[in-house]
């Protein structure tokens, strides 16, 4: 009987030593797996249309972890769903790193107003806010209103007959068309593209007349006066359009939003892996040509942690899921 206790105590004593041993691979393989990585080419999902402002900076990151990690990485643009046909792609997609998303508020905001396939707050894993992007009220020439005030004054004496022109349903101008509708007691008609660039081109070509778009998408046209400019909806006026009076202080002083660009991995990436790549990604946000490229095309370039990503991004799914309640918004109007 003592030598089968002493079997059995010399057993649990290899099981323990042999799970020590197991749990200090495990501790020290995450680094190593960090230093290999990337092992193969890597996909950078953009769920908008080719020409954005999404796309344009996913394919900056992706010539920077070319040059960094001399890897091949590919840009994929999958378009359609509001932007959450590529975003559930990304989520459900092997956790290691090599399948990435850079998307917008829509992610935060698409998180209440649609049935989807995944979770965003659950399924995917922020890696860092890489620009925070303010929205500005356009006009196509032919509409006939030069400012805030009488633009309110032509919708309600239309209501339902003018549109206004959204890069997708549940975007940050659908999001900020439907706060000012409710704010202002007006009615539009929503007319959703396939991203920026499809919205920006049916603008231009008259066949929208409205639209509260993201300045980068809009910028160069505004000050080659292609379209007029009477609002913008961050709470300061822009310090390189200082002459666009914010949409608070032309009489809605509640009202005030502001865009972001975001890059994320599917859940369960490792941490050191993140972290890697949030590194990277951080320092070519604040390298002078980057930054200086980015303010110039009207954005903000934040590079945050994962960390302080992750904390924002909360925020920001609890933040637009009650607005959207309050406005009555529905994926597709």
């Amino acid at each position: 009987m003592r030598n089968f206790k002493r079997t059995a105590l010399r057993g649990r004593t290899m099981i323990a030593a042999s799970l020590i041993v197991a749990g200090t691979v495990v501790f020290v393989a995450s680094p190593v797996q960090a230093q290999l990585y990337p092992t193969r080419p890597i996909e950078i999902v953009v769920p908008f249309v080719a020409g954005g402002t999404s796309d344009i900076i996913a394919r900056m990151i992706a010539q920077r972890f070319t040059d960094s990690w001399s890897a091949t990485v590919v840009v994929n643009n999958r378009p359609g769903g509001g932007s959450m046909i590529g975003s559930a792609a990304v989520a459900k997609s092997a956790p290691d790193g090599h399948t990435l998303l850079v998307t917008t508020i829509a992610l935060a905001i698409n998180a209440s107003l649609q049935k989807l396939t995944f979770d965003p707050a659950a399924d995917l894993v922020p890696v860092s806010e890489l620009t925070s992007i303010p929205l500005i009220l356009v006009l196509h020439p032919s509409v006939p209103a030069t400012n805030l005030k009488e633009l309110v004054t032509l919708l309600k004496a239309n209501p339902g007959k003018w549109d206004y022109a959204t890069s997708g349903a549940g975007t940050s101008p659908h999001l900020a068309t439907e706060m000012f509708k409710s704010a202002a007691g007006i009615d539009m008609v929503h007319v959703p593209f396939k991203g920026n660039a499809e919205a920006m081109n049916a603008f231009l070509g008259g066949h929208v007349k409205v639209y509260f778009a993201q300045v980068p998408a809009v910028l160069q046209h505004v000050r080659t006066g292609a379209v007029r400019a009477i609002a913008v909806t961050t709470d300061k006026r822009l310090p390189y359009l200082p002459d666009v009076p914010t949409i608070a202080e032309l009489g809605y002083p509640s009202y005030e939003i502001t865009s972001w660009q975001g890059m994320f991995a599917p859940v369960g990436t490792p941490k050191e892996i993140v972290n890697k790549i949030a590194g990277e990604t951080i320092r070519l946000l604040k390298t002078p040509e980057i930054s200086e490229r980015i303010a110039r095309e009207g954005s903000d370039p934040v590079g945050s942690t994962p960390e302080e990503f992750s904390k924002r991004f909360k925020s920001e799914v609890s933040k637009w899921a009650k607005v959207a309640k309050e406005a009555g918004m529905q994926a597709g109007n």
